[in-house]
Formats: C-alpha cells, structure tokens, sequence
C-alpha cells in the first residue's frame, strides 16, 4: 500500500516536467519519497534565501546613505558638531542663514604658512564681511592639540575658531584632502563650493584669483557660483591612520 501511495506521489510531480525517458528502477519509490522531502524543504530554503536576499539589500541600502550623506556640491552640507581650540561646541546647523566657509588647516603645513603670513584667510573674511561670512577653520590633523591651534591663532591674529577634528571624522565626511581646502555653505545650509582658496599655489601669480571671494560674493548677489569646484592644492590632510 504504502509503494502505491509513493508511487501516485511520483507520478504527481512528473506532472508539468519533460517526459523522462529512462526506465523507473526498484528505487522508484525511495527516490520519490527524496523528492517529496527535497519539495517540503523548498519554502524553508526560499525564506533563508529571502532573509539573505534582504539583508543585502539593507546593506546596499546602508552603503547608498552614506554615500547620500558625503558632501556632496548642490546637495546639504551634512552637519557636524566639533569643539574649538577653547572648548567650545559649534553646530554647523546653527549658522543657518549665514553663508559658512570651512577651511582645512595645519599650522605646520608651508601653504598654510604661507597663506596666514599673508594674511590671505583673514583678509578674505575681512573683505566679505564678518557679519556676512561665518569662517571656521578645521583641523584634522591627528597630532594637533587643542592648546597649540591657541598658540598659533594668537600668533597670527585671526579671531575665527579652529575646530578640533583629530579623529579626521569631519574630514572625511567632507572628503577635505589638502591644507588649504575650502568648502563654502549657502544660508539655506547647501554646499556651494568645494576646492581651492585661490589659484596661487606657489604664491608666484601676480593678481590671483582668490575662489572664495568669488564663489561668496555670488552667493551674497543672489547668483550662481561661477567655479563651484575645483582642485585644491596644498600638504595632504594628515589623518589618523590607525
């Protein structure tokens, strides 16, 4: 009885497969009995499959978010909270209504050097209008401690902070590569500009063009920027790498 039940079974799941030809042997019913087994195990195994199937997806998901929250020109600048040489907290979102200039620095960089002898950041803000332009410089130097940007901003006289950033968190989300990098936030809170501080690498040029002014003084006309990216040039920003 049992034989002739398994037997049906077999016959059942032919039904809607390609005629096999080959002669059924004494292992019919065994094999048939396999296959019911290997049917049942089926929904098990496209749940699990589902359940991975899903899990990538949330991955790429994951992957996709980060990529949406790197700044990224025409896109929000992504918000960030960092201290100062001082201690103090400052929220990138609060100077909503301002236009924002971020600048990567490192006191020790020569470009960076340079630029401060010459008083190139201090007199762009200056020249803008303070009122106008929130400038923050960043520091993702990993050995730069607070009290030395106090030192050195003392040293060169400018009044805008230096936010901390020695674990390059900041830095890496805005993808600051060189010292000087300059980023530029619209009032709306959207980035504007990325790239160089002017195009006087060397300080060989005789009448640069200082980018920033440019891009600012747009954005303060109500216009467009008319270079909203660029190269910039400067030392590699010297991220922790451990």
């Amino acid at each position: 009885m049992k034989k002739l039940i398994l037997a049906g079974l077999l016959a059942a799941l032919a039904v809607g497969c390609e005629k096999n030809e080959q002669t059924p042997t004494a292992d019919a019913p065994e094999q048939a009995a396999a296959e019911i087994k290997a049917e049942e195990a089926k929904p098990e195994e496209g749940a699990a499959k589902a359940e991975g199937d899903k899990a990538e997806a949330n991955a790429d998901g994951d992957k996709a978010e980060e990529a949406a929250t790197v700044a990224t020109v025409g896109k929000p600048a992504p918000d960030f909270t960092l201290k100062d040489e001082t201690g103090k907290e400052h929220k990138l979102s609060d100077y909503k209504g301002k236009v924002v200039v971020l600048e990567w620095t490192c006191p020790t960089c020569p470009y960076v050097v340079r630029h401060y002898e010459e008083k190139t950041m201090e007199k762009t803000h200056a020249e803008l209008g303070k009122d106008k332009v929130v400038w923050l410089a960043v520091d993702s130097s990993h050995f730069v401690k607070p009290e030395e940007s106090a030192e050195w901003k003392k040293k060169e006289g400018f009044g805008y902070p230096v936010l901390q950033d020695a674990d390059g968190k900041v830095g890496t989300l805005y993808n600051a590569k060189r010292t000087p990098h300059m980023f530029i936030v619209d009032a709306e809170g959207v980035l504007r500009y990325d790239g160089a501080i002017d195009n006087n690498p060397r300080g060989e040029v005789e009448s640069p063009t200082n980018f920033v002014s440019q891009a600012v003084g747009a954005l303060l006309e109500g216009k467009d920027v008319p270079e909203p990216k660029n190269t910039p040039y400067g030392c590699t920003v010297k991220y922790n790498k451990s």
